[in-house]
Order: structure tokens, then sequence, then C-alpha cells
């Protein structure tokens, strides 16, 4: 991706991967990361080597978009820095709206974004608060 179109492109992929996520498509989540992966945050962080990992990883945020009633999600590219050709770190804030068109309190991340043959993919997730 050159840079005038990065910004577009990782729109469109954090679309569908919020998408993914609040519908409970682990199947969709796990194709948008690259293998080996990592999460992180203050109080955690870990790996995952497999689509089914990744898979199973996220199974337990379903509940949480469930119980919130969270069924939309979409995410503001706050910030976009180009690291090399294929790598970017995308600072994210997620806004999320409830089955009553309410905004639901978001989370922001850091993705850590490689952008190769068949499109960006996450290798590391950043909890950034």
């Amino acid at each position: 991706m050159k840079t005038p179109t990065d910004r577009a492109g990782l729109t469109d992929f954090f679309d569908r991967y919020g998408s993914a996520l609040t519908c409970g498509d682990v199947a969709a989540v796990a194709s948008c990361y690259a293998l080996p992966g990592m999460v992180m945050s203050d109080s955690y962080s870990f790996t995952f080597a497999t689509p089914a990992a990744v898979a199973l990883s996220f199974l337990g945020a379903a509940p949480g978009y469930h119980d919130q009633q969270v069924v939309a999600a979409h995410a503001q590219l706050r910030d976009v820095q180009r690291l090399s050709e294929a790598l970017r770190m995308v600072l994210v804030e997620w806004e999320y709206l409830d089955s009553a068109g309410n905004a639901v309190p978001g989370e922001s991340y850091r993705y850590l974004i490689r952008i190769g043959a068949e499109g960006p993919q996450i290798t590391a997730v950043i909890a950034v608060s």
C-alpha cells in the first residue's frame, strides 16, 4: 500500500475486523491476524500461532459485546505511522453502538499491521489508556 491509500485501505480493514468482532465471527477475526501474533495490556500478554488459537482467544470477547448489547463497532484511525515498506503502527479508537443506537464506551489500541499480498493483517495489539 502506498501512503496516500494507507488510511483508506486500513479503514476498510478495520471496518471488516470490527464487524467480525461484534457479530462473533471468530473465523473472520482470525483471518485478520498474521501468525504468530501477540496481544498485550498492562495486566496480561499472550501469543498465538494458529488460526484456531486466535479464534479461541476471541471467544471470550463475544459475551462481553452481547452483555452490553453492542451491535456495531466503528474504528476511528487516530494515527497511522509508516515504520517500513510493509509495517504500520495504527492507533485506533473504537466507538461502539448498542442495539438501541446508543454509544457504548469504547477502547483504544495500537495495532502493528503488516501489509502483504493478501492485504493488511494484525501482528500485535497493544491496549492503551
